[in-house]
């Protein structure tokens, strides 16, 4: 659409943005207070578009404010326009100043207690305008609608509808105590965790079964699955490592989760020749949103977050 002339289309610019304001808050109160300028100013602005443009773009009443059909074309026309200038300044500012700004953060409980959290104040220490928001959770929520920023996910695949960075490999190691191994021995080969009490992560099916892949080149692929049983089942890894700890039984955990009790001695790494799959996933995730723009304050934290998980929890 043309105004007046090329040189003097830019003039009107502004002019559109209040339009789009307009349309978007349905009055002339709300639009002047949405801009910050007196409703006066804003009447004006309006009358001055719509006699540039030569016919009226406003059906204005005692209560309401609408635009007309050609009002409306205006706006649907330079909504994208608007907006990516909108994103444009905002990714500048971002890049220009320090990073600022809340960063909601959702992680499995064992896992942020155990390896997320000792990685958090470093990275804070360094940018002090950016704060943390952490949620401890092992439900899985949907991150845009729960208004989440970053997910840590311990999964076998990330959805396709978000953006994914793999922070690290992981391992699922059984173990038990030295006391519990001292008192039962030794087991030889998967099939005898069927006599031993087991600690077990609640899955939905009729009774918990193990599935172990042999690490023997040899016996390659071999899998071997094994029905378990015990006093204890939890959803949730640290609890079943403090079973295993405790003496309760023999437990399949996640390597993050093990990695100090192993460590000290505390626990004891069973059947190293065979590797539990199925149990845990091979890999965490920092998972967020698909958005145009990423603040840099995220860009940081999930660069922090990679750099610190990269080398793994050790040679188990």
């Amino acid at each position: 659409m043309k105004f007046l002339d090329k040189k003097q289309d830019s003039v009107w610019w502004g002019h559109l943005h209040w339009l789009a304001v307009l349309e978007q808050q349905g009055s002339f109160t709300a639009a002047a207070a949405h801009l910050g300028v007196s409703k006066a100013a804003m009447s004006q602005r309006m009358s001055e578009l719509e006699r540039a443009v030569g016919t009226p773009l406003i059906q204005r009443t005692t209560r309401s404010v609408r635009l007309t059909e050609l009002g409306q074309q205006l706006v649907e026309d330079t909504r994208d326009a608007f907006e990516q200038i909108a994103q444009t300044f905002v990714q500048a500012k971002d890049t220009a100043g320090e990073p600022r700004g809340l960063l909601r953060v959702t992680a499995p409980v064992a896992l942020a207690r155990q390896q997320l959290v000792q990685h958090l104040p470093e990275f804070l220490r360094a940018y002090p305008g950016v704060r943390i928001q952490l949620d401890l959770s092992d439900r899985i929520t949907p991150l845009a609608a729960e208004g989440f920023d970053l997910a840590i996910r311990h999964v076998a695949a990330p959805p396709d509808t978000h953006v994914a960075r793999v922070l690290c490999e992981t391992q699922t190691i059984l173990v038990a105590s030295p006391d519990f191994v001292r008192q039962h021995g030794l087991p030889s080969q998967p099939s005898d965790l069927s006599e031993l009490p087991c600690l077990s992560y609640p899955r939905p099916q009729a009774s918990p079964s193990w599935t172990f892949e042999s690490l023997n080149k040899r016996r390659a692929n071999k899998r071997e699955v094994v029905s378990v049983s015990g006093p204890l089942a939890a959803n949730n890894s640290e609890a079943l490592r403090d079973g295993a700890l405790a003496g309760l039984g023999v437990a399949v955990l996640p390597d993050f989760s093990v990695q100090s009790a192993l460590q000290q001695g505390q626990l004891v790494r069973l059947l190293p020749q065979w590797h539990a799959v199925g149990v845990f996933a091979p890999k965490i995730y920092a998972v967020r949103p698909y958005a145009p723009h990423v603040s840099r304050a995220l860009r940081l934290l999930i660069d922090h977050l990679a750099a610190a998980f990269k080398p793994g929890f050790g040679s188990i």
